[in-house]
């Protein structure tokens, strides 16, 4: 069973950076898409980024395009989400998700992925 694990949460200012990364337990980033999700307290989990699984395909949530950036080595077998100009409504569990087959460039729907990472938890406060 593929396995996923999340690392890089932390604490962090506002305008602050953080990068996320995602470990996988085999070849995943050139096979599947990709995706990044968060829940904050209290509030339903929410779509943040995806990839496709060629990287040819990008896409990020309106509330953080332009500040996150998706990235994989895969030489490392790991996703990498850069988090900039971090405010304190990105605080959040953020997780990374694997695609199903059926879903080649990621979805912002969270039951087109099949397998989770277990949350890193990022907080944005002075």
């Amino acid at each position: 069973q593929q396995q996923l694990v999340e690392s890089g949460g932390g604490l962090v200012q506002p305008g602050g950076s953080l990068r996320l990364s995602c470990a996988a337990s085999g070849r995943t980033f050139s096979s599947f898409a990709m995706g990044w999700f968060r829940q904050a307290p209290g509030k339903e989990r929410e779509f943040v980024a995806a990839r496709g699984w060629n990287g040819f395909i990008t896409y990020y949530a309106d509330s953080v395009k332009g500040r996150f950036t998706v990235s994989v080595d895969n030489a490392r077998n790991t996703m990498y989400l850069q988090m900039n100009s971090l405010k304190p409504d990105d605080t959040a569990v953020y997780y990374c998700a694997r695609a199903k087959l059926g879903s080649p460039n990621g979805s912002q729907r969270g039951d087109e992925y099949d397998i989770w990472g277990q949350g890193t938890q990022v907080t944005v406060s002075s």
